[in-house]
């Protein structure tokens, strides 16, 4: 019999989890349609089934509409998850949400590839398009 990880009955209580705050600046060519690449190679979370880290990289596409992301809160945000025991789609919905609410851009994509785990490589990918 499988004993369940610390980690794994409370995926329920992602969507509430309180993240570190993700700053923006002024975007000063909010007039200008231009994307912004961001890849993070260093993300980590836990696996909520084994309690074993899963590492992957982290892929933001963004088209920024009024305000831009900030890296250093940025990085900030993502090396919280380090310690947090979450499925890899709720690492893509929960940052995309929390991305979407700080900087509100035209367009934001969210990739997550995560290395290679048991002979299965995992690539979860979300998009936002304003309305």
């Amino acid at each position: 019999m499988n004993e369940k990880s610390q980690y794994e009955d409370k995926q329920e209580n992602i969507r509430n989890l309180k993240t570190p705050q993700i700053e923006v600046f002024a975007n000063i060519y909010a007039d200008k349609e231009y994307t912004v690449y961001l890849e993070i190679p260093e993300f980590t979370a836990v696996c909520p089934r084994t309690g074993l880290p899963d590492f992957g990289t982290i892929f933001i596409e963004y088209v920024p509409y009024k305000v831009c992301l900030e890296l250093k809160s940025l990085k900030e945000y993502f090396m919280f998850y380090r310690d947090i025991g979450i499925f890899h789609e709720n690492v893509v919905n929960k940052a995309l949400d929390d991305l979407i609410n700080a900087a509100n851009p035209r367009l934001m994509k969210l990739t997550a590839e995560y290395n290679v785990r048991g002979g299965i490589k995992t690539k979860v990918e979300r998009t936002y398009r304003a309305g």
